[in-house]
């Protein structure tokens, strides 16, 4: 029989020096699958998060205050995270959320290399700011400049402007650099060059200062500090002088051009930067899952304990590996489920862990959307492999649209392309059921609704192989032009009960297995599911089969279906009297017959709903068979009509699509239905848990 992988749990004693590499070992390899026995209670420092504020870091201590335990690490490695996905930001690199395969624990020149590239790209930053911030500045002082250039009014009522105060006056060239650092964001400062023919004042010493008017009184006292000397304007001037205007544009155009020269130093960080940050982002990351772990491990002073379950075949392996890494310096033991006390008492679970080739494993993923099988008993993951494939082919028959299934299968599986990656658990199913629809396909002789092109072919085979040729093998509509009748779709519905009744069988026979093996006999052998509800099930069908072929009821028949009825009604108490319980009606014996009834009635009502259920099956077989007749039939009528073969051949891409999508869709809700209520609900009564190493996501572990 077909059961999970035997489990052990180990517990492994490791050095505090050793420990980071020990979980980094463990999280590539996805071998160990942690104890939640192994972790402390939250905020003792040795197990839960340590405590965080409401960004969620760790908290920081105040003054004179220690962090918690753990709390400074986390802290370090969350600070390099914030400043590495700010900086990413800002470059617009788009960084990994987790572990990559090349990745490696952070040391002391990742840290210094997260400091250098993350001090580099903020104060790019900062720069590009100080750009922006100086060209809108710049900006608006043109654009009210240029508004009143021809104003006719004198200049010196222009100081009573919205946004600027302009001064204008003679300073010493060296004193200009100076007022220009100290009023850099508050104020414009132009040269006007040397004076007129009769000002005699040094050449160059002539400075326009333009500033806002909410910064006008810090202009007046740093030029009063400089020895600032104001011109007189001649009066009656009228307008702004064109020395300003030419300032301010030569001076829009200096900032423009170092903004431009900051844009491309920040696309060359784009490019220089790119793969540090994202190689230090993982660093950090799996130095983060590292900690958390850590955090809930038992640990003391120099040592960690770290308690886990692992797969039996592969604890010989990872004992080896471990003492390689940490030289010897670790201890192992390890135990089977049957020497846990929690196992023992029920408080824990063994996780369940599968193994398969690559058709089988396929499928967990429907098995474990419903559950996962307890430790010990039988793995159902093959049966659903198999039956799902089959339930959707016989719904699914074309092996045109059979074919585009299987073709999205290996589009979506490894090697197919990245940016279909995240459908790849899909792929094998995808490429079981287009397979499985194929082989339908060629059946009923169906290529994308189209009925005669496998006509001939089939012809030819069949005739080859029997002698009797015909057009095609299996005949789903009724249509006697066509070969096909009611009874030949009868037979077909009949079929597709048999495979219901394997079905349930199995179920049955699954859980029958199970509770020996969890040693509830009572359950296998007098539960409606167990022994006496399967010989119920199989001897009814077995009287509705004789009389189909013509037998009839005998007397033995009322024997045959009351032992195992009797054996439901009286199952408690029959237990009771094997197992020498007391009393043996616990509840009464009212209570006794009430509950026994209704058992018997569920029973039968469950068996006929069971089996009739995979009539659905036949129903939806001849309903794809219907709607590709109409689609073939619709678009033959249109392609005899003149210039119809090019929407002829639309309506055979269109009525096609439909089809693939919206009927595929329903058949595969309908296949997972029948798993789950038909099957499933036999024996997955009580669901264990799934095993989940730790592991760094972004890796492929082996």
């Amino acid at each position: 029989m077909i059961r999970p992988r035997k489990m052990k749990q180990i517990e492994l004693t490791v050095m505090r020096s050793d420990v980071d590499q020990v979980i980094e070992f463990l999280g590539r390899r996805a071998m160990v699958h942690f104890s939640q026995d192994s972790s402390s209670p939250p905020g003792s420092g040795k197990g839960g998060k340590p405590p965080e504020d409401e960004a969620g870091r760790p908290l920081q201590g105040k003054a004179g205050e220690s962090l918690p335990p753990g709390a400074e690490v986390f802290y370090r490695i969350r600070e390099n995270l914030e400043k590495l996905q700010n900086a990413a930001s800002y470059l617009e690199i788009e960084l990994p959320q987790e572990a990559l395969e090349e990745t490696r624990l952070p040391g002391e020149a990742e840290a210094a290399l997260t400091e250098t590239i993350t001090s580099s790209v903020f104060a790019l930053n900062a720069r590009e700011n100080e750009d922006h911030k100086e060209e809108r500045k710049v900006e608006e002082a043109l654009n009210e400049a240029r508004a009143f250039a021809n104003l006719n009014a004198p200049f010196t009522d222009l100081d009573q402007l919205s946004y600027l105060t302009l001064r204008i006056g003679r300073l010493d060239p060296k004193e200009q650099e100076r007022l220009r650092e100290k009023l850099a964001d508050r104020a414009v400062i132009i040269s006007l060059g040397p004076g007129t023919e009769g000002d005699k004042s040094a050449p160059g010493d002539r400075v326009l200062a333009a500033a806002s008017r909410k910064g006008r009184f810090a202009l007046d006292s740093e030029l009063k500090k400089l020895d600032f000397q104001p011109i007189t304007i001649p009066e009656g001037y009228k307008g702004v002088p064109e020395e300003l205007l030419a300032g301010l544009e030569a001076k829009l155009k200096e900032v423009e051009k170092a903004r431009e020269e900051t844009l491309r130093l920040k696309g060359r960080f784009h490019e220089e930067y790119a793969l540090p940050l994202r190689a230090l982002t993982a660093a950090w990351l799996m130095a983060e899952a590292v900690e958390q772990l850590k955090e809930r491990l038992v640990a003391t002073k120099n040592i960690f304990l770290l308690s886990g379950w692992i797969p039996a075949d592969e604890l010989p392996r990872l004992v080896d590996d471990l003492a390689h890494i940490t030289e010897g310096r670790v201890a192992i033991r390890a135990f089977s489920p049957e020497e846990i006390p929690g196992v023992k008492e029920g408080r824990e679970k063994v996780p369940v862990s599968l193994k398969h080739g690559t058709f089988v494993k396929g499928f967990e993923g429907v098995v474990f959307s419903y559950g996962a099988p307890l430790y010990g008993t039988i793995d159902p993951t093959p049966f659903v492999a198999f039956s799902f494939t089959l339930l959707f082919g016989l719904m699914f028959g074309d092996l045109g649209q059979g074919f585009v299934l299987f073709l999205l299968g290996l589009l979506t599986g490894k090697k197919g392309p990245r940016f279909l990656a995240g459908f790849r658990k899909f792929s094998v199913p995808l490429i079981a059921v287009g397979i499985s629809s194929m082989v339908m396909g060629l059946l009923t002789g169906e290529v994308f609704t189209n009925e005669e092109l496998l006509a001939h072919p089939t012809e030819a085979v069949t005739g080859f192989l029997t002698g009797k040729p015909v057009e095609r093998v299996l005949t789903l509509m009724p249509l006697p032009e066509k070969g096909g009748s009611v009874t030949k779709l009868f037979y077909f519905f009949g079929f597709t009960v048999g495979v219901g009744v394997i079905l349930n069988s199995l179920g049955l026979l699954v859980n029958i297995a199970n509770n020996i093996a969890l040693k509830r006999y009572e359950k296998a052998f007098f539960a409606k599911t167990g022994l006496a509800g399967a010989l119920l099930f199989w001897y009814a069908l077995f009287i509705a089969l004789r009389c189909v072929l013509g037998g009839r009821l005998v007397w033995a028949d009322a024997l045959g279906l009351a032992i195992p009825a009797l054996s439901i009604f009286l199952g408690p108490v029959l237990w009771r009297l094997i197992s020498r319980e007391k009393p043996l009606f616990a509840e009464g014996i009212l209570v006794f017959f009430m509950e026994g009834f209704v058992e018997i009635l569920e029973t039968a009502s469950t068996y006929v709903s069971n089996t009739v259920s995979f009539l659905r099956v036949g129903a939806f077989a001849l309903s794809h068979a219907v709607l590709s007749y109409i689609v073939f039939r619709f678009s033959e009528e249109v392609a005899h009509q003149s210039a119809g073969t090019f929407f002829s051949l639309l309506i055979l891409i269109f009525g096609n699509t439909v089809i693939i999508l919206l009927e595929g869709m329903i058949v595969a809700i309908q296949v997972v239905r029948l798993q789950y209520y038909e099957f499933f609900s036999k024996f997955f009564t009580e669901t264990g848990v799934e095993f989940a190493p730790f592991r760094f996501r972004g890796m492929n572990n082996n």
